[in-house]
């Protein structure tokens, strides 16, 4: 009997640590998975957040100053910050690289290889004042237009990164919380998967306890890079039936979380 007390014992000492650690990781959750959506298009405000404030979810809009929707629905924006939802800092005028495949887009005047550091640093200041002036925050993440992080082989957002909790990019990764690198968060950019392919995407992240950030464009169009409403809502109600098992927040959120997980992050 006291030999059987022992080994119980001593299995459940060996048991526990992995089981809190496991337990902790995300919130008590299997893994963390972040909506974010670029552009602020008038699809984000048709299209996804109808369903998102439908099922309770709440997610990350980077918006772009120069952006036309931002202009004409100020208010339905200043509206879904009201009620959860982030928005992020995407510049002011949406630079990219030029002179790359599929960038035709980009216009001389916004092309990153003829910026500067200040021209730079200056955008995103001012995508920072307007921002503030619309949700009153502060405190707030940044995404890198295209994905681009450097001008002449430096990392631009170096000057002003204390500015911000975090900044997500375009690379493929799902880390788990030790791997997440604050200064470029991956993503698994959507681009017309079904509603099965992106649920399992999430799957492979329940499993593997990872950080899966979604990064979406166009919702039932308003953009060449697409998903179906169908697909889209799809998604959404399978993250709301497993919330129980899905940590599912604003970027800045789960952000903020990690920085107190991982206090050197």
């Amino acid at each position: 009997m006291m030999r059987t007390q022992l080994l119980l014992l001593f299995f459940c000492t060996i048991a526990a640590p992995v089981m809190a650690q496991q337990d902790t990781t995300w919130h008590h959750k299997k893994c963390a998975v972040v909506l974010t959506y670029d552009d602020a298009l008038d699809v984000d405000l048709d299209h996804a957040i109808p369903v998102l404030d439908s099922l309770g979810l709440k997610a990350s809009f980077y918006l772009s100053g120069y952006s036309g929707s931002l202009h004409n629905r100020t208010d339905e924006w200043r509206a879904i910050a009201k009620n959860g939802h982030e928005l992020g800092n995407h510049t002011f005028f949406h630079p990219c690289l030029g002179k790359l495949p599929g960038r035709d887009f980009v216009t001389p005047d916004y092309d990153l290889n003829n910026y500067s550091f200040g021209r730079i640093t200056d955008e995103i200041k001012m995508a920072n004042t307007l921002l503030k002036a619309i949700d009153g925050k502060t405190a707030r993440t940044f995404a890198f237009p295209c994905g681009d992080t450097k001008i002449r082989d430096s990392f631009y957002l170096a000057p002003v990164m204390p500015q911000f909790v975090a900044a997500r990019g375009t690379q493929h990764e799902m880390p788990l919380i030790s791997q997440v690198h604050l200064e470029n968060i991956g993503c698994y950019a959507v681009n017309n998967q079904s509603g099965d392919e992106m649920i399992a995407w999430v799957k492979q992240a329940m499993s593997t306890h990872g950080l899966l950030v979604f990064l979406f464009h166009g919702i039932g169009g308003g953009h060449p890079i697409n998903v179906t409403m169908d697909a889209h809502s799809q998604l959404l109600h399978f993250l709301q039936q497993h919330q129980n098992e899905i940590w599912i927040a604003p970027m800045i959120e789960v952000a903020e979380y990690i920085k107190q997980v991982n206090p050197g992050k």
